[in-house]
């Protein structure tokens, strides 16, 4: 039967296999090629052995691991430090100082990394605009987004920690400069990390990130066909802004799209966007402020007092920030408990301490709004000096009437008291019950030991009576272990003197000998064998004559050895085409001798069969 060939039964199979992993965990791969998909999918079918899409489907429903090992299978990550540095030099040289020309000193530098995979990509980023810039320059200015549908490559780039071997295209003083050594890896500097934000997108789905000024994404859109191509396409060019520039791998070409998007480099593949009006409905509508008397004003402004009141007295500390990423609000539990101002209200959320201490919320802000719900972390530990205090933070994406999101709602419930009382009280329970235990057992071992000294103290007499009689037999049976050691001394002499004298014969017969149990497993392998056969003793000892790989086609003496054991004689020889070591053919003449006619053992003499000379 030759392999199942592809139809139009295993397409509309693949098909609902797409649709079941889109619904059952959110990603959606009816954009991907269906070739390299296909491809990819029944690789890992034929892993876990697996021929139809169907079973594999039921796999997925009865394994929930499986969806781990088949996304990693699909999305291949494939990133280093500055990939293509031909590339990220003409990045450098030609696209960086015309970026940096276009924009004023005060102006935020927007940057993208779209399937940004374990982080490298984002973090060459950063260190190029540092060193274009400046470090200082860059903490206040750059803004880098990482993100990519993989949760776990995710994962591995926020961590911002790597191997030796990842960082070898660097050279040596840039990871000085910009990574330190943590234990066998190394951590990306704390300070720049804090400008890269990681998060989870999907470009076939989600809104991308807009006013860009450089969008990256390098080896993506090879994977899509030519309609999740050109959606693609849309959302980047709605995402750039006017004269931003996006930078493409080696493998992609920007198709039907050059009214658009001008062409700055055809060979490193870095494309410049064309004046005009974005058209993909991704822009927010703008918020409408209503004119009114000044009663109205009045009203306005009294609400508001109300509604800063109302928000001054929950009983949590409460931030929210827009989706600019700049502070909205401050509540007076969150000013008191962070060291916050009024006058921190306005500026970028990202340089507040509370953004990454206690937990990195720039990034739990991004996954929020990318999946429209409320995240939530229980007990984060936040250190203040010697003071420890642990907080719920609730991250709630508030969405406009045009259903995009709004702001991001932060709050912080402080519950040290409670986690540490909790922590004492198991504490202290674990002290009782170990107090209780020890106590009881101690009781038990009492009691034990009262009963076992009394029973001591008889048994003590009669033990005296005992050992005196016992002391008398041993003496006697000491004479009588030492007649038996000397005669087994004797007899071992004996034993090894005939072992040595038979291991002496056996090694000067130039044949082969090899000696079968009743088993036919081989008890004895001599010199001639090895020599013939090239299998020393330790490799044959104990294992089935039968189940033995070597130059013997040994199934053609089973009968003969057979015969042997059956009559108890001596077979006639026998001649065996075979292979010797040194993979020579040969005829070796092989003769079978009954060894133990009690128990059926065999000795096969092996010898090569050498041609006659002349008469």
């Amino acid at each position: 039967m030759g392999e199942r060939q592809p139809d139009l039964e295993t397409d509309e199979e693949l098909e609902q296999l797409l649709g079941f992993l889109r619904d059952a965990r959110g990603f959606d791969f009816t954009g991907y090629k269906r070739s390299s998909l296909g491809r990819r999918i029944r690789k890992r079918m034929a892993d876990v052995d697996v021929e139809t899409y169907s079973d594999y489907r039921d796999r997925l429903e009865t394994n929930a691991d499986e969806f781990n090992a088949l996304f990693n299978t699909i999305l291949i990550n494939v990133t280093s430090f500055f990939r293509d540095p031909d590339a990220w030099t003409f990045l450098q040289r030609e696209v960086l100082p015309e970026l940096l020309a276009r924009t004023s000193a005060d102006d935020e530098i927007r940057v993208w990394s779209a399937g940004c995979s374990s982080g490298e990509e984002a973090y060459s980023l950063a260190i190029m605009f540092a060193e274009a810039l400046g470090l200082d320059e860059t903490l206040d200015r750059v803004k880098i987004y990482g993100t990519d549908v993989d949760d776990e490559a995710l994962r591995d780039a926020r961590s911002g920690l790597y191997s030796a071997k990842s960082l070898a295209p660097l050279e040596p003083e840039l990871r000085d400069k910009y990574f330190e050594q943590s234990g066998a890896r190394f951590a990306f500097r704390p300070d720049l990390r804090r400008r890269v934000i990681f998060g989870r997108h999907d470009i076939t789905r989600d809104a991308p990130i807009s006013r860009l000024d450089l969008l990256v994404c390098r080896n993506t859109l090879m994977y899509f066909n030519v309609e999740a191509q050109t959606q693609i396409v849309d959302r980047f060019h709605f995402a750039l802004g006017e004269g931003g520039f996006l930078f493409l791998g080696k493998a992609e070409m920007l198709l039907n799209a050059a009214e658009r998007f001008s062409v700055m480099s055809m060979r490193q593949r870095v494309f410049r966007r064309r004046p005009g009006e974005a058209t993909a409905p991704y822009q927010p509508a703008p918020v409408k402020i209503r004119s009114g008397l000044g009663g109205e004003l009045h009203s306005v402004a009294r609400h508001r007092q109300l509604r800063d009141l109302i928000l001054d007295s929950t009983p949590s500390a409460a931030v929210a920030v827009d989706s600019d990423g700049s502070v909205l609000l401050i509540n007076s539990h969150a000013r008191v408990q962070f060291g916050l101002t009024a006058n921190d209200i306005g500026r970028p959320f990202q340089d507040l301490e509370i953004s990454y201490r206690p937990v990195e919320l720039r990034s739990l802000i991004e996954q929020a709004t990318h999946e429209r719900r409320t995240l939530r972390v229980n007990g984060a530990e936040r250190r203040t000096g010697e003071e420890i205090q642990y907080y719920d933070i609730l991250v709630q994406p508030l969405n406009g009437v045009d259903g995009m999101t709004a702001a991001t709602h932060i709050t912080f419930t402080d519950v040290t008291v409670t986690t540490q009382l909790k922590a004492e009280i198991k504490r202290v329970r674990e002290d009782l019950e170990t107090a209780y235990e020890e106590l009881q057992s101690t009781n038990e071992e009492l009691e034990t030991t009262n009963e076992e000294l009394q029973s001591s103290i008889e048994e003590l007499e009669t033990t005296n009576e005992e050992l005196q009689s016992t002391n008398e037999e041993l003496e006697t049976t000491n004479e009588e272990l030492e007649t038996v050691n000397e005669e087994m001394r004797v007899r071992t002499e004996e034993l090894d003197e005939a072992r040595t004298f038979l291991e002496a014969v056996l090694t000067s017969i130039t044949a082969g000998v090899v000696v079968l149990d009743q088993g036919l497993k081989v008890k004895s392998w001599n010199r001639g064998a090895v020599d013939l056969w090239g299998l020393r003793p330790d490799e044959v000892i104990d294992q089935p004559f039968f189940g033995l790989d070597f130059g013997l086609p040994t199934e053609k003496l089973r009968e003969t050895i057979q015969h042997c054991i059956d009559t108890g004689r001596r077979g006639h020889p026998l001649p065996v085409p075979s292979v010797d070591r040194l993979g020579r053919a040969i005829t070796c003449m092989v003769q079978c001798s009954p060894f133990d006619a009690h128990n059926g053992g065999v000795v096969l003499l092996m010898e090569e069969e050498r041609a006659n000379g002349p008469d």
